[in-house]
Parts: C-alpha cells; structure tokens; sequence
C-alpha cells in the first residue's frame, strides 16, 4: 500500500519526491530540530506535530511514523507514510486514519480524534528555501498519548457479612494511562458524613481491606480513580454488616417495680417494649407464661385484665444469622371484680312486691355489697345488711311510691373510692298496645302486646273474651301464636297488664276480621281512546298478611307482567288500574277489586263503560291528477254534513287492470292530516302503475265512510273516465289529454269471482 501510494506521489510530483527518498536514511536537523521533542496528547482530542521551529515553511514535506505502545518509547515496526504535501497540494496516506484524523497546513501534522495507536515517533522531511536553492532537513517528535480514566466499578467480596469476619472491596478500571490515583468514601446508610478508610493500590486496582468488619463498617461505599487526565467516581455499593441481637431490654409503663419485678391496676394500659440492635433488625416475639401472645417490639394490653399477670418473655431473633437471644419480667395485676356492681328489680310471683338484688362477683378479697334507701333530705336509710358478692332486699309494692329510688354500694381494698350502682322503681306511662300479624305461608296468626319501660317491667298476659288466660306471663312484650286452622274470623283477644307500684291494671284488646273495601267511584265512564283509572282502598288486616289484586271483565287477574294495556299502581293500603288506551267494547265490563288476609277475603266491583266518538262527516274527491311523469299526484276533497272531525287518512292500491290480476288491499299513503287541510300532494308512485285511491274523515278513533275511489287523470286537456265494479259500479270524470284507447275487459282468476273494470278515453 505505502509503495502504491509513494508511486503515486512520484507521479504526481515528478523528481521532487526523489530527493526526499535518500533523507529517510540521513539528512540534516532542521533548525531546532537537533534532539527529538516529545510531545503529549489525549485519545480521542487534537495534536499538532511541527515541523522544525524555524520560520522558513517548506516547500515540500513529508511526514512518516513508527509506532510504540510502551513508555518510555521503543519502536515496534518499521515507518510508515503518513503525509506529504507540495506547496497547496496534500496527499494522506490511506492507513493514516488508525493514528486519527489526519490533516497537514504548512508543514505541520494536525491529528485529530486522536487514537491510542498513534502514540509513537515521528519523522518530518522537508525541502526549505535558503538563499535560492532547496535545502533537505528533517525533524523527530516522539509523541504520547494519554488514555482517560474509565468510570471504575466496586466488588465486594461478599455483600453481606457477619460481624467480626473480614471482607474486602475492589475497585478497577478497564483502561486508562498510568500512575492511577485511588481514594475511597464511606457513608453511613442514615446519610452521615463520608469517610476516607485506608487502602491497598495494585496497578490499575485498589482493594479495601475490612478485618475484622464492624457495624461501624456498613453503608455505603464508593471508589474515586483519577490520572492525569481526568478523574471518575464508580456508583455506590453497600456493604451490610450483619450483627445481634444483643441481649434485649425491657421497659414497663406505667413504671411500677417491686420486688420481683413489676405491678399494674386492673383496667389500666400497660405497654411492654423491647429492645436488641440488630441487623437485620430483630424480629420480636412477646410470650406470656410461655406461649406466644404478640409479634413486634412493643406490646399494648389496653385495660389489662387479671388474667394477663404473669411472666413476659422478649424473644428477639436475628432472621439472617438464625441467632436468639431472650430477656423476662414478671407482672403483677391486682384488680377487684370485674366490671361494676349491677342492679335489677323482678316483681315477684303474686305482682305485690319488688326484689331488689345487687350482684357483683369475683375479685380478692369479694366485695361487699348493702342497698340503701334514700330518704328526705337526701340521707342514706340502711334498707338491708352487708352481703358478699350479691345482696338482696324485698320491697313491698303499696309502701312504695312511684319514682323510690335505692341504691348498692360496693367496697373493696383495691377500690379507695369503691363503687355503687342504684335503680329507680317507675311505672311506665300510657298502657299496653297490642299488634297483630300473619306468619309465612298464613299458617298461624301472631298477637303481640307490648308496654316497654318501667322499673321492674310491666307483666302482660295474654286471654280470650270468656277469661281464660293463654300463654305464660311475661315481662314488656307478650306474643301469642294461634293456628288458621280454627274459626278466627270475628274473635276478640285482650291482654291485661300488672305492675307492683300500680294499684289497677290495664289492658288492650284485639278483633280479628277481614279488610273492608272501598271504590273511588262504583262506575268509570271514558271515551274510546281515553285512560280509565280504577281506584280501590283497603281499611283494617293491615297486619294479617292483607294482599289485593284487580280481576278484569274476563276474571282473569290483572298482573304486572301483563301487556301494556293494563298499569298498577300499589300503596300499603291501596291499589289503582289504570286501562290505557280504553276500546269498545272490549275494554268495557265489571272490574273487581279483591282483598284478602289470613282469616278471610272480600271484594268490590267497579264498572268501566266505554263510549265511541260520532261519527265525521262524508268525504268527496273533487280533484285527482298526475303532476309530474306519473310518480306524484295532487289530490282535493271536500267534505258534506255535520260532524267533528280530527284529521284524514288518504288511501291508496293498484287498480285492477292487468288480466288475472285482483286489486290488493288498501295501505295508507298519507295519515294524521290536519282536519283544516282539503289538499295534499302523494309522491313516490311507481310510473308503471295505476293507483286508486280514496278518502276517510277521523274523528279521533271513529273513521267515517270512505270517499268514492277514483284513479288519477293526467295533465292537460281531455276527460278520462274510471269505472270500477265489484258489486256495482263507480263512474268519475276527469280532464284528460285528447286522446283515446278501447276499452279493456278484464277478467279475475279461476278460482275468485269475476271483476269486470272497463276504462276508456274520449276527446271532448
């Protein structure tokens, strides 16, 4: 290659290049040039290489290089071209771009983007004007080229490690020129200040050397590497240093110690907390008298109870090294009975007296329990003596007044204050009431009375109208259950009601009987088309299981799934039909209302009467023509007599006219006509047919006779005659244009009975 391109230059610069051929082995220094100058460059930045110092720039030059990968400098091949220039004319040798981007001005070699195997001796050759002749000089520049400091990288020998072993961090780079500077940071994970721990440097890596390794050790490290060309720090790494748990240490609050350990109050909030570093941190398990109770470090027992005494383990673990370690307390509870002393009043069996007990069970020692009595002007009257864990007292009824009040005080050592509930003897107000009810399926009727309040409660009972008591007595609610099998229509029940502090009783009664019924109106009356609206109201067996339905003229039942022509609306004691869209007469009839509950049924009937409109007047076609090539026409009417009226309806079909083809039925061409309207325009017609049509007046549902039924004529002059006949025969006049055809005869299919239309044209 070099000698193809030496070729090349010999024939481009004829003889020149000649002279410089001889100087690769001997010539003289240029001025300046009479030891080698070394020059330094980056990879991947710009050098300038010059040729000699002096001022003179040469005519011709040529640059050679042998490179060398180590320094100090030792060639490793031969030279090679690089670049040679003649005045303004430069030439590159193909291989000078594994040295850079190669460029030559004025003697000078520009390499840019500068390659690591650039780094080597140059060698520049020139021929330099001097007093009219050319002078051969040559110049050596040893260069060297820097390599950056790559971003290094950290490895750990091992991520993580238990406390007190030894671990060691690397830190390498994969290139960069040498002397390498290494420096390392340390910063703790809660983002404390960074340290610099000593190290070992080998070449192009560096090694941290932790023995033994402490829990001061962990966090994160990184790794700073630096020539001089340029400096870069790797990406942080953590080193976990895996240590405990240290032996735990518990504390109590409240902070109560005695001997032995610790003490709470019943009902108080006691919180046990443990504590043994630990990394990873400790998993804590609590256990009480040696089962487990809790997992965390803190255990709350809110209103701690007698039962939670006992002894508390903290179990910490270190899940990662499987290491325990364990630490105690003991707990002391002291608590009086649970609770509060609770109060009540029974009336005893006869209903002439309260019993009054206190009740409070449990604690050490037992509590002890007395009622007093409260007595003007607001002193306590001892009413019985102390009693442990329940005391009773028996309270006469007519010597006590409504509205007593009593109270029970309990002591106890654990108690300074002590505790006292109290109860008030009352007779609720009103009196009883009594309800009544179906149960599923109407199988059985359930009575209920009830009196809520009072001090003791109410005792109602229930009896039939003979006396005979049903049922036992009961306090405030009293049910009785009766079986629909026997005869309950018209029965009466009363429930009686007693009270110690009431001196007579009291009591509510029930009847049982069917719904009575009742009509808005016994008769409806609406015209055809209208909504008639059939209203129906229940009274009484409102809690028997009352159902009501509707049953239509046919005594078919009126469902809401049905179509649309009937609509229910239902209350709680209430339902109306409404019939839409009312017909004669088949909406017309004896509607019933029936109501039915568990001890029987009734029902109502309501007549709806359905009325037509009158009928509208008759209808004449005055005027029927094609207006445009026999797809639309213009039709007039007029109307004759008296009668209301709500619109038209224009009606169309082929006319019979083809052989063995009978007229179809009628279908509508213009429907919901303005009743004011005499005039309408029918478009869409099929130019090869000929339509008949006709005309009815509406009056709302009520249609009247239809018009004559004509055939249209067409625009201009002439009259045209339409006969069509099925019992007899309809004769119209039109203008027509002056022209004329026979008449046709045609005749209906085998199996219909003959129609005979006849048609023809005259000219007038």
């Amino acid at each position: 290659m070099e000698r193809r391109w030496v070729a090349s230059a010999r024939r481009c610069w004829g003889p020149w290049i000649l002279w410089l051929l001889p100087a690769l082995a001997g010539g003289q220094h240029l001025p300046g040039g009479d030891k080698e100058v070394t020059v330094t460059g980056v990879r991947g930045r710009a050098v300038e290489l010059s040729c000699g110092t002096g001022p003179v720039e040469p005519s011709v030059v040529f640059w050679s290089f042998a490179p060398g990968a180590t320094w100090p400098l030792v060639t490793t091949g031969p030279p090679r071209a690089v670049a040679a220039s003649q005045g303004r004319e430069v030439m590159v040798a193909p291989g000078a771009g594994t040295l850079g981007r190669v460029t030559l001005r004025a003697g000078t070699l520009e390499l840019r983007e500068l390659r690591a195997g650039a780094q080597g001796r140059f060698l520049c050759q020139g021929l330099f004007p001097e007093r009219g002749r050319q002078h051969l000089g040559y110049h050596s520049v040893l260069l060297r080229v820097l390599v950056p400091v790559s971003k290094p990288f950290v490895q750990p020998s091992a991520a993580a490690v238990a406390e007190g072993t030894a671990v060691a961090l690397s830190c390498a780079v994969r290139e960069g020129t040498e002397p390498l500077s290494f420096s390392w940071q340390h910063r703790e994970p809660r983002g404390g200040p960074s340290v610099s721990p000593p190290l070992g440097t080998v070449g192009a890596r560096a090694e941290l050397n932790l023995a033994p390794a402490n829990r001061s050790h962990l966090g994160w490290y990184v790794c700073t590497v630096g020539n001089q060309v340029n400096s870069q720090a790797s990406e942080p790494i953590y080193l976990d240093i895996v240590y405990g748990p240290d032996a735990p240490a518990i504390t109590v609050e409240p902070f109560s110690p005695e001997t032995g350990g610790f003490s709470a109050g019943e009902r108080e909030d006691v919180v046990l907390s443990c504590r043994a570093p630990s990394n990873p941190p400790s998993r804590y398990v609590w256990l009480h008298n040696g089962s487990q109770v809790h997992v965390g470090q803190t255990y709350v027992m809110a209103a701690i109870a007698r039962a939670q005494a006992g002894t508390y383990t903290c179990l910490a673990e270190n899940p990662h090294l499987q290491t325990r370690t364990q630490a105690s307390v003991v707990l002391t509870v002291y608590y009086p009975p649970a609770g509060s002393p609770s109060c009540s009043a029974t009336a005893t069996t006869d209903l002439r007296a309260v019993a009054l007990r206190c009740h409070w069970p449990g604690g050490f020692p037992l509590a002890e329990l007395r009622w007093v009595g409260l007595v003007p002007p607001g002193d306590n009257e001892e009413v019985t003596g102390t009693s442990v864990s329940m005391a009773t007292s028996i309270q006469p009824g007519a010597a006590t007044s409504n509205g007593s009040s009593f109270s029970c005080l309990a002591s106890h050592p654990a108690l300074p204050r002590g505790a006292v509930c109290g109860i008030t003897l009352w007779v609720p107000a009103g009196g009883p009431s009594c309800v009544v009810a179906a149960t599923k399926g109407d199988e059985y009727v359930m009575l209920r009375c009830r009196w809520e309040g009072g001090t003791p409660a109410v005792t109602l009972r229930w009896r039939d109208a003979g006396g005979h008591f049903l049922g036992d007595p009961s306090p405030s609610v009293a049910v009785l259950v009766l079986s629909t099998g026997g005869s309950l229509r018209g029965r009466d029940f009363i429930c009686a009601a007693a009270h110690p502090l009431r001196a007579g009783g009291a009591e509510c009664r029930l009847r049982l009987d069917v719904p009575a019924l009742e009509a808005e109106s016994s008769e409806v009356v609406v015209l055809e088309g209208d909504e008639a609206r059939l209203a129906c109201r229940r009274h009484g067996g409102d809690n028997l299981g009352a159902t009501m339905a509707w049953y239509d003229p046919r005594e078919q039942e009126v469902t809401a799934g049905m179509a649309t022509k009937y609509h229910l609306e239902r209350g709680r004691t209430w339902l109306n039909l409404t019939v839409a869209d009312a017909e004669w007469p088949r909406d017309a009839g004896t509607y019933r209302c029936a109501a039915a509950n568990t001890v029987g049924s009734a029902s109502l009937a309501v007549r709806l009467r359905v009325e037509r409109y009158p009928a509208p007047p008759n209808v004449t076609i005055s005027k029927l023509r094609y207006t445009r090539a026999r797809t639309e026409v213009r039709l007039q009417w007029r109307t004759h007599g008296t009668g209301n009226l709500t619109g038209f309806v224009v009606q169309r079909r082929p006319a019979k006219k083809l052989p063995r083809r009978v007229a179809g039925l009628w279908e509508t061409a213009a429907g919901d006509i303005e009743p004011e309207s005499r005039d309408r325009r029918l478009g869409g017609l099929d130019p090869a047919v000929l339509y008949a049509f006709r005309v009815l007046a509406v009056n709302h549902r009520t249609a009247g006779h239809p018009s004559e039924v004509q055939t249209p004529g067409e625009v201009g002059g002439g009259t045209h005659w339409s006969m069509e006949s099925s019992v007899g025969f309809r004769v119209n006049r039109h203008k027509l244009p002056p022209l004329w055809a026979p008449p046709i005869l045609v005749l209906g299919a085998a199996s219909s009975p003959p129609v005979l239309l006849t048609r023809g044209y005259f000219v007038t």
